[in-house]
Parts: structure tokens; C-alpha cells; sequence
């Protein structure tokens, strides 16, 4: 650049070529600080994410609960699992292993931090079902489903009600490894902080059951079912159990038409309405039983037989509210579910698809456990 060429001189010339060489140089540096390099870190996240197991959560109580609420927290914070949650809308205590099949469910998103969450108007086991479908979240499988943390004990045939253990159990029908957890709830007794006592207890045989699968030395063929005891943080150990007879006894009260939220309704509260338009509905019914002798010629017998069918006004209502009641009662197996968790162990029974485990299954799901969590990796 000469002043022979431009007609400049040769000092403004100068002091331009400073002025851009400097802006240039601002201009480079903020070009670095605003385009992220290909390998930033939040690139590296995302594909640390894909790479780590997936880890699918269920429970029975709903996804507000405290249990599973504080177990996907302690999943999420340990970083090692890329955590999906798929929960009931609300309390689904007691629905076994019930579906909804022929009817629509929502399924919603909910926000729970470091997670992938959703919240759907089914059963435990409808979330299994469409959480291992394919429908909603992308994936082949989960490398492991943990239903829980339960408020109360699924020990003995309790497990044949739980809706935790039901999740479990769909995912082992599908072919996923999973774990049902419950923490044994004593009414005036347990408190909310015992639950993050339970994930703590649980944490290290969740981990070891990871770590196991993806060696390929993980039991095959059946769940765990992990019975916490009702002060976790004072456990004794685990220890491998059978499933017990043991069961809570149902106890159906008689409720009072007007203590039963449904049945103070309005047309109970209205009987002159009431009778009113069930006059109207036998006016309607002796109507459509005439219009029907026209057209088709009936007898009148069968008329007045439609009258009389069509009157509702003896039938009777009653209400009843179910609740299970815990008997009183000795355990003195110790190799059973109740009678360890009574003891204050951490109990861990095999459920398998059959209704029974047998002796070969159980002795290596005794050896594993013992195995792997002395351990301690």
C-alpha cells in the first residue's frame, strides 16, 4: 500500500493499518469467546449422558412420593446413571398387576431435576408396559427397572397386591433385570427422613446389581424384591430370604351414605327431584313399551311387565371401605422375608415368573448377594 497507488500518504496509511490491525485482533478474540469449539463441554455432557446405563424408575404410591422422589434424587446426584422416570399420576397402592387395556392414558411430562420424567394416568405396570414399548421414550431397553422406594412392606403375599412389586415384575417378564423396593412404614412411628435412609441402604445393592449386569454375572430369571426395615438407618445387614405366607387381613367397614364422598350426592340430597324424575323415567318407559306395541303388535301383559321391570325404587345401596389390618402373630422361620425384616434386617427375596423360586436360583442369588456387596465396589 504506497501513496502512489492510493493517493494517501504514507503516515494515514500507517496509522490505518494499526487501527485494523488491532480491531482485527478484538474481533478474533470475540469470535473465540462466542463460537464454542466442537468438543465444548456441554457436547461432552451429552454424550457422556447417552453413553452411561439407563436406569428405569417406577413405584405404586405415585410419582409426588417421598420414596421415589428421594430415590431418583441419590440416582441422579451419584451421576452414574442416565435416570428415566415412568410413575403412576397418583396412588396406585394394591393394583397387583392390573392394566388398562382398550382405554386412553395421558402421559405427562414432569420437571425432576437431572432426570427424565413422566407421569402417566395408569397402573405401575402400565408404565413398565409403555416405558419398555418404544412409544415413549427412545431406546431398545433400560439396563435395569427399580420400582420403588414403597410406603410399607410388600413382604409374604403382600407382594400379590403391591403395585411396586407388579412393576417390578413386568419388567422381568419383558426381559430387564429389575428390583422392587419397599421401606416397612409403621404408622406413629416412621417419619419422611426415613426414606433417604432407605436410598442410602439400597444405593450399594443397586449399584452392585449394575455393575453385575453389565459384566453379564448378574442372576438371571428373576427380581429382587428388598424389604427395608422400619428404621433403616439401624439395619442389621442383608439377608437373603424366601417369601413368607405372612399377609395383612382385610377389614371391610360399613360406611354411612353420608360419610362416603360419592354418596352425598345430589339426588340423594334432592328426593322430591328424585322421584320426580324417576316418575319421569317409568312415564318414558311405559311410553316407549306402548310405541312399541303399535309397531310390533306386543301383548299388553308385556307392557305392564316393562312397567314394573323399569321400577328402581327398591334397590338398595350400601358402602363399604377397605382396609388391611396387621395381625398379631409369631415368625419363627428365619429364613423368611417377614421374620428377617422384623429382626431389623434388610431383607432380599428372588421372585421369579414362576410362583415359586427354586433351590438352585435361590442359592445363587444368596452367593451373589453376599458376594458382591462385601465387595463393596
Amino acid at each position: 500500500m504506497t501513496s502512489k497507488n492510493n493517493g494517501l500518504s504514507a503516515a494515514l496509511v500507517s496509522n490505518l493499518q494499526d487501527v485494523l490491525s488491532k480491531r482485527k485482533g478484538v474481533n478474533d478474540e470475540s469470535a473465540s469467546e462466542e463460537e464454542p469449539p466442537s468438543t465444548s463441554v456441554a457436547a461432552k455432557e451429552e454424550e457422556s449422558d447417552d453413553s452411561r446405563p439407563i436406569v428405569l424408575v417406577t413405584n405404586g404410591d405415585g410419582i409426588d412420593s417421598t420414596g421415589l422422589v428421594s430415590l431418583v434424587e441419590a440416582l441422579v446426584k451419584e451421576g452414574l446413571y442416565n435416570v428415566h422416570v415412568c410413575a403412576p399420576q397418583t396412588d396406585k397402592s394394591a393394583s397387583s398387576h392390573s392394566m388398562t387395556p382398550g382405554e386412553t392414558i395421558s402421559a405427562s411430562s414432569v420437571n425432576i431435576k437431572g432426570a427424565t420424567a413422566f407421569e402417566v394416568s395408569g397402573t405401575p405396570v402400565d408404565c413398565i408396559s409403555l416405558g419398555l414399548s418404544g412409544a415413549l421414550f427412545a431406546w431398545s431397553k433400560p439396563i435395569l427397572v427399580i420400582s420403588g422406594i414403597n410406603q410399607g412392606s410388600s413382604c409374604g403375599h403382600q407382594r400379590f397386591y403391591s403395585g411396586a412389586v407388579a412393576g417390578a415384575s413386568e419388567a422381568l417378564i419383558s426381559g430387564v433385570p429389575s428390583l422392587s423396593i419397599s421401606l416397612n412404614w409403621k404408622k406413629g412411628e416412621s417419619q419422611e427422613s426415613d426414606f433417604k435412609d432407605a436410598v442410602c441402604v439400597s444405593l450399594p445393592l443397586i449399584d452392585a446389581t449394575i455393575r453385575d449386569i453389565e459384566k453379564g454375572v448378574f442372576p438371571k430369571d428373576c427380581s429382587l424384591n428388598i424389604e427395608i426395615p422400619t428404621s433403616p438407618s439401624l439395619n442389621k445387614g442383608f439377608k437373603v430370604t424366601k417369601q413368607s405366607v405372612w399377609r395383612q387381613s382385610p377389614s371391610w367397614q360399613a360406611v354411612s351414605a353420608n360419610r362416603h364422598p360419592g354418596a352425598g350426592n345430589f339426588m340423594s340430597n334432592q328426593q322430591s327431584l328424585g322421584a320426580q324424575l324417576a316418575q319421569l323415567g317409568r312415564d318414558a318407559s311405559a311410553a316407549g313399551a306402548a310405541r312399541r306395541f303399535t309397531t310390533q303388535k306386543k301383548s299388553i301383559v308385556e307392557i305392564e311387565s316393562v312397567g314394573v321391570a323399569a321400577k328402581t325404587d327398591s334397590r338398595v345401596k350400601k358402602y363399604f371401605r377397605l382396609e388391611f389390618v396387621a395381625k398379631e402373630q409369631e415368625h419363627t422361620d428365619d429364613d423368611t422375608d417377614i421374620k428377617a425384616l422384623e429382626d431389623g434386617f434388610v431383607s432380599v427375596t428372588p421372585l421369579s415368573q414362576l410362583p415359586n423360586i427354586d433351590s438352585e436360583t435361590q442359592a445363587t442369588v444368596t452367593e451373589w448377594i453376599y458376594k458382591s456387596l462385601s465387595n463393596g465396589q
